[in-house]
């Protein structure tokens, strides 16, 4: 009875210490597995945010370059201010819409519209549709944007000009001279399209992302269900909503449980766009599948209690291998995940020990060495190898300062997680392209080092899109010369890189210009523009400066030795430009007259040259015309 009593004894002892043993290693692995997944999924949802903010800024750049270019449009101002006299002429009407349709096929967008403040009527790429009244709530968005005072604005309505489709509208003012608004214009894209970009960024991330206004209303989603519905509409999540739109200089992250429903949620403030992108990572169903698990395993652990009373110790050893095994795959398997969501969205991940200025893995090392840095590289060389192979020099420098091992872990304390630097890269000597580095900062719990996740991203495509815009915004789009602004800003930067060189600057006008329009009308009019611009451009060289400042007056701006050299110009100016213009109206025959300033005579300044110059063009007009006439002090 004693043995049995002692044997008992000792069993309950083993079952007990085994079964305290399980239960606390299986929540340590809970425990474990938990704050793994949830970093996997704070980091899948700040990359999922990063990436959707850069591709909806790229969605709207266009749309709202666009309308701003149309709006600084000299011709289209042009033809605004023409509209008292010429407004209820059905061929006005015409060129408007063919101005608005020229835009809709060069950019593919879906809808061009502009809207005259003179006469409040609508116009669009296939007529004009209506004039627009205060006291109907349809035309709300177009008086609302006359009362304030910003460039541009984003409206959401059915376009009509579609069949009533849900569009997005970028809307932009035209400015007189004297700073009041001639007209509203811009164009529009289906929301469908921005739509089909959110499921994307849906598909490969698995969470929700929606686009809100700052009231809190869902302006974008892909639930039809949700658009110009508040996220937060009940008493129990009005403080995420708060939460949500309380910072728009950074990204706001937390945790939230609320109505049943359990997730991390990111908000990043657009300020193209005034609303705020939320990211919403769901973890309700896979806190449930782990909750199941652990029970799962407390059973298993039951069972296993019943067997250790008769079995060894190596049967327990088996046993908390076994659970150990299982909580490293789990562990294993999160971050494959999220590992795989990283590089759908960049084209490389490296990962770098900072603390101990070293590659954290053998991908990262071997890309080191695939630079050319020799095996066993410390990162700090490493990044200077791969700066002097594969960078432009201009990008070099502050590449290194970037992402120096002092300078990361500086970031580090100062609080900063993320890192962004753009360059120019090279692997050829040839060819070059544009990279965008997004570097992530974080601590290593195994011993407390500081890593960085270097993810690499091809941005050549967006790079060359922005340049071919700021070109367009840079020339006149009739004669295909600089504009007034750029040829303003060309002329002044010239000036001062070269204060010691002599220039002269020339104004050249078309003589009885508006007889030819008053006769032949303003398109044979526009034929005659083009031809003589083109006839000035072919009088310089490929670095003078041409350019068209108002309807029929130009500008010329190029070094010359002297006042007799500028003279000398002047004349084969005058003789060159007299010109037999065939247009489709008829034959005309136009002359221009000539005002020369020189940069050493009349000051060193576009206003001051300018100014001069007008005043000689005065005097060649004055003197009869088809001449020119040169400032003198």
């Amino acid at each position: 009875m004693t043995d049995k009593r002692i044997t008992w004894k000792a069993s309950a002892l083993i079952c007990a210490v085994i079964m305290v043993g399980f239960g606390l290693t299986s929540f340590i692995g809970y425990q474990s597995s938990r704050a793994a997944f949830e970093k996997d999924a704070e980091r899948t949802s700040l990359l999922a945010a990063e990436g959707a903010a850069r591709e909806i800024d790229n969605q709207f750049a266009e749309p709202i370059d666009v309308s701003l270019a149309m709006a600084h449009d000299t011709l289209l101002a042009d033809l605004l201010s023409a509209e008292p006299t010429r407004g209820d002429d059905e061929s006005y009407a015409d060129a408007v819409c063919a101005y608005l349709e020229s835009y809709r096929e060069a950019f593919g967008f879906d809808s061009v519209f502009l809207v005259s403040t003179e006469s409040n009527r609508y116009y669009h790429f296939n007529g004009v549709d209506r004039t627009l009244e205060r006291d109907n709530p349809e035309n709300t968005w177009y008086f609302d944007f006359l009362d304030r005072d910003e460039a541009y604005s984003l409206n959401v309505d059915n376009d009509e000009a579609t069949a009533d489709e849900i569009t997005m509208f970028v809307n932009a003012r035209i400015l007189d001279e004297q700073g009041s608004t001639l007209a509203i214009v811009g164009v529009g894209f289906r929301m469908d399209d921005l739509k089909e970009l959110l499921a994307g960024f849906e598909a490969r991330s698995d969470t929700r992302v929606r686009l809100l206004a700052p009231d809190g209303t869902i302006r974008a989603s892909t639930d039809p269900d949700e658009n110009a519905h508040a996220l937060f509409d009940t008493e129990e999540t009005a403080v995420l909503s708060e939460q949500t739109r309380s910072d728009r200089t950074d990204v706001q992250d937390f945790w939230y449980r609320a109505n049943g429903e359990n997730g991390f949620l990111v908000s990043r403030y657009l300020p193209n766009l005034d609303w705020f992108l939320v990211v919403d990572h769901d973890t309700s169903q896979l806190d449930a599948q782990m909750a199941r698990q652990f029970a799962a395993e407390a059973l298993v652990v039951v069972g296993v209690m019943t067997l250790v009373a008769i079995a060894t110790t190596s049967i327990f050893r088996r046993c908390n291998k076994l659970v150990s095994d299982r909580t490293l795959a789990v562990e294993q398997k999160r971050k494959s995940i999220f590992q795989e969501a990283a590089e759908q969205l960049y084209d490389n991940i490296y990962e770098v020990d900072v603390t101990h200025n070293r590659a954290a893995n053998e991908a990262t090392a071997q890309y080191f060495e695939s630079a050319g840095a020799p095996p066993n590289t410390p990162f700090d060389e490493a990044l200077a190898v791969i700066a002097e192979q594969q960078i432009v020099p201009e990008h070099r420098a502050g590449y290194r300062e970037t992402f120096a091992p002092a300078a990361v872990l500086a970031a580090h304390r100062a609080g900063i997680e993320n890192l962004t630097y753009e360059f120019k890269t090279t692997l050829d000597g040839v060819s070059y392209h544009w990279i965008r580095i997004y570097a992530h900062l974080f601590v290593w719990d195994e011993d407390e080092s500081v890593r960085m996740l270097v993810y690499r991203q091809n941005i050549d495509d967006e790079k060359r899109r922005e340049q071919r815009l700021f070109e367009q915004m840079q020339h006149d789009s009739l004669t295909g010369l600089y504009n007034k602004a750029a040829t303003q800003s060309c002329i002044s930067k010239l000036l001062d890189d070269a204060p010691g060189t002599v220039f002269a600057f020339f104004i050249l006008d078309i003589d009885d210009f508006k007889g030819v329009n008053d006769r032949l009308g303003h398109s044979a009019g526009d034929e005659v523009l083009a031809r003589f611009s083109d006839a000035v451009r072919a009088q310089f060289r490929p670095y003078d400066i041409v350019g068209r400042i108002g309807g029929d007056e130009f500008v010329a701006f190029a070094p010359l030795p002297d006042a007799a050299a500028a003279d000398e110009k002047a004349a084969e100016l005058v003789e060159a430009l007299r010109l037999t213009a065939p247009t489709d109206a008829g034959t005309c025959v136009i002359s221009a007259s000539v005002g020369v300033a020189l940069a050493t005579e009349a000051g060193r300044d576009f206003e001051s040259l300018y100014r001069h110059a007008d005043e000689a063009l005065y005097r060649a007009k004055k003197a009869g015309k088809s001449r020119f006439a040169r400032y003198e002090d």
